[in-house]
């Protein structure tokens, strides 16, 4: 997203960013329950490369979520709400803070063993799940039951699921994170080699 301007008065702050008038992810799929693993395939891969980018630059996101992603004129994606990414970390350095949406949160997070970059790969899987089915593969209204579960219980694999689609989901919702997709130096570019794209 870009961020033209910043100002402020005495009790409020202001951002002029980027007018996209598509809306939300978010609103997409509560209208539509799912998307077809077409359109699913474009978005995710518009996101690796949005997530490759901040990877790159220091910078974990830690809040990937269908409220995050907004939509062009065109449909293309573009990711919004930085307020809990974490900057200037390492390729190797992990950071230790409890933040994110409960339903995206990487086991490494909920457990508080330090995390990295790929805690933004399992948020990704965690989405990708979602816009294939239409709920994250944990949700529960319990959220402590919906926490545990990310951490211990398997993930159903839906039987409409394409293989490949299946594949890169059980890699991306990978509970050790050195085995995740996207824990190489590679990182983003182990997402992109996969068969689903």
């Amino acid at each position: 997203m870009g961020l033209h301007f910043a100002f402020q008065t005495e009790t409020k702050l202001y951002f002029i960013i980027d007018f996209l008038n598509g809306g939300e992810m978010f609103t997409y799929l509560r209208k539509e329950q799912r998307f077809n693993e077409q359109r699913a395939r474009i978005y995710a891969a518009e996101i690796i490369d949005a997530i490759g980018c901040l990877h790159k630059n220091g910078i974990i996101y830690r809040d990937l979520k269908p409220e995050n992603v907004l939509l062009d004129k065109d449909g293309h994606i573009r990711i919004t709400d930085f307020g809990l990414s974490k900057q200037g970390l390492g390729m190797n350095e992990l950071t230790h803070s409890f933040c994110g949406t409960p339903e995206y949160l990487a086991p490494e997070i909920i457990k508080g063993t330090g995390h990295s970059r790929g805690a933004d790969w399992w948020s990704l899987g965690a989405l990708l799940y979602e816009m294939l089915c239409g709920r994250p593969p944990h949700y529960n209204r319990d959220r402590q039951q919906m926490l545990r579960d990310i951490v211990e219980k398997p993930i159903p694999m839906k039987p409409y699921f394409s293989a490949e689609a299946t594949s890169l989901l059980k890699q991306l919702l990978e509970r050790d994170p050195s085995k995740r997709l996207g824990s190489s130096d590679k990182d983003a570019d182990e997402l992109r080699s996969h068969p689903f794209f």
